[in-house]
């Protein structure tokens, strides 16, 4: 599955390169989970291939609700909780057959206290993560269902052909009928 990065991805190269060389790769079939919601969160990792579903359950309904993806090329895991060795906030399952370079949050721990260019490097992955969730945050408010299903499709192309319709409205927070309406005002040009 191609993955593109926006222009203001930070370089996280060096974490990349920490996770190849430190990590130890794993496989993970469709359906396999990284980390369990409520359980302490233990990994993290550099996605070689494959994709990986976040999930969190409603409060009130107990429903499966799809926060995040991480593709290929992106980077898998509860990075707070796993630094911290503390629950997960979510549960991470692979969607596809899927491969990692899997380190742990004590080696994370250990790389960061090594010296100032560790420590700047945690600085960048914490800026990288709230980037995200704040770009996020802002597309449910500036963009409608369809500019967000368009802004996903910019950021993975291949999605629609590997996850299923209700995954990706779960995620776009809209239901699969609705999407399903998208999709076919943006393959017909609507």
């Amino acid at each position: 599955m191609e993955q593109r990065f926006g222009i203001n991805s930070i370089d996280l190269q060096q974490l990349r390169d920490f996770c190849k060389q430190k990590g130890e790769v794993v496989d993970y079939m469709k359906g396999e989970q990284l980390e369990r919601e409520d359980e302490t969160s233990r990994w993290f990792g550099y996605v070689e291939s494959g994709c990986f579903k976040y999930t969190k359950h409603g409060i009130s309904d107990d429903k499966e609700h799809i926060t995040w993806f991480s593709f290929e090329g992106e980077f898998v895991g509860d990075y707070p909780s796993c630094i911290n060795s503390s629950l997960s906030l979510t549960t991470i399952e692979a969607m596809l057959p899927s491969k990692i370079f899997r380190v742990s949050g004590e080696q994370l721990v250990r790389l960061f206290s090594q010296n100032m260019e560790a420590m700047e490097l945690r600085s960048l992955i914490a800026e990288h993560l709230l980037n995200q969730a704040r770009a996020r945050y802002l597309d449910f408010y500036r963009a409608t269902s369809r500019e967000r299903y368009e802004l996903l499709l910019h950021r993975c192309p291949g999605i629609v052909e590997h996850l299923p319709l209700v995954a990706i409205a779960s995620f776009l927070h809209v239901t699969p009928v609705y999407l399903s309406k998208i999709r076919k005002e943006v393959s017909y040009g609507r």
